[in-house]
């Protein structure tokens, strides 16, 4: 069992960070109005998650404008992607081996 711990990725044992990835994954964009609102956090919770996943090459940052307003947009990059997918693996191995 220690293995499948060992396994699981450190970046994604926050909930929010966890929240975020998994809305990415399913998403093409999503910018930072719908991920704060569906995750229901501040906007300085959900920047700070954001920067420390930006750091870690996992997502991709899109700033433009929307008409004269400026809109930051969120997307989960390859990297991102392997990672959230070896994170998840290694979780249901450690649900199936608990069971």
């Amino acid at each position: 069992m220690k293995n499948c711990i060992e396994q699981l990725n450190k970046a994604f044992e926050s909930r929010v960070r966890l929240g975020i990835m998994s809305i990415l994954m399913v998403n093409e964009f999503v910018d930072f109005g719908t991920l704060k609102q569906q995750l229901q956090i501040t906007d300085g919770n959900l920047a700070s998650h954001l920067t420390a996943l930006e750091k870690l090459q996992y997502i991709e940052v899109k700033k433009q404008f929307v008409g004269k307003k400026p809109n930051t947009s969120y997307s989960v990059n390859n990297m991102g992607k392997i990672a959230f997918g070896e994170h998840l693996n290694a979780l249901e191995q450690l649900i199936k081996r608990s069971a």
